[in-house]
């Protein structure tokens, strides 16, 4: 009887320092997964001022919240204080605006849209793209659908590393400009979630899946105001060009 319980604790013990190793070496792999995304593409984050010179087609701006008055959160908000300094900066020529518009009722690229037209930019220079749902959809439709190749990504910069790498594994000529004049609420959530994130797009670029919706290209250098669906300006038709 003793014999039986002496070669079952064994067992137990043996089936702990098995599971206490898996996990180990899951965390390990883990960690190196985020660490390499990090580091790998750390010389792609720029500044605002080295920006300027790059004449990028189009500086991307990725979408955040917007309140239940279609005003954005402040995350995002910040987003397009930035992408507005870098386009009055002469970065790029276009705003290309990716965020979710999957339902009626929550719409992010049009509130992206008006905010910057509400300081003067020319809504032909700002573009929409209405299904960019995820990081990995956002920039693979930049490629394929508005026809980038060389682009500015604005966005925190927690959320920047993941970008940029996705944005590389696509074939971009990408560089990333942070967005982080203040500290947000709920920070450390976000970056836990955003490890996780990593580690999934890190295997996702290996497959490149197609997003959620393709279609007819629509060329970034054109008029942004053919992605326009309820958006309604009242700009002077001079400022446009």
């Amino acid at each position: 009887m003793e014999k039986r319980k002496r070669g079952t604790r064994r067992k137990r013990d043996r089936l702990f320092l098995t599971v206490f190793f898996c996990v180990v070496l899951s965390a390990v792999f883990l960690f190196s997964i985020n660490m390499y995304i990090k580091y790998s593409i750390d010389d792609r984050i720029i500044s605002s001022e080295e920006a300027a010179s790059l004449d990028a087609d189009c500086i991307l701006v990725l979408g955040a919240g917007v309140l239940a008055d279609g005003s954005p959160s402040h995350m995002l908000e910040d987003r397009l204080l930035q992408g507005i300094d870098l386009y009055e900066k002469r970065a790029a020529k276009r705003l290309l605006m990716s965020g979710d518009h999957g339902q009626k009722e929550y719409d992010e690229v049009n509130s992206m849209k008006q905010f910057a037209i509400d300081r003067q930019v020319p809504s032909a220079h700002v573009f929409m793209d209405h299904a960019g749902f995820s990081t990995y959809e956002s920039l693979y439709r930049a490629r394929d659908i508005f026809k980038a190749e060389k682009i500015i990504i604005v966005t925190q910069g927690y959320h920047l590393y993941r970008a940029l790498y996705i944005a590389e594994k696509l074939g971009l000529d990408a560089y990333g400009v942070p967005s982080d004049p203040r500290q947000y609420a709920g920070q450390r959530g976000r970056d836990l979630r955003e490890g996780l994130a990593r580690i999934k797009d890190f295997f996702i670029v290996m497959l490149k899946p197609e997003p959620t919706y393709l279609g007819d290209p629509i060329p970034i250098s054109g008029d942004g105001d053919v992605t326009n669906d309820i958006l309604k300006t009242t700009e002077p038709e001079e400022g446009r060009s």
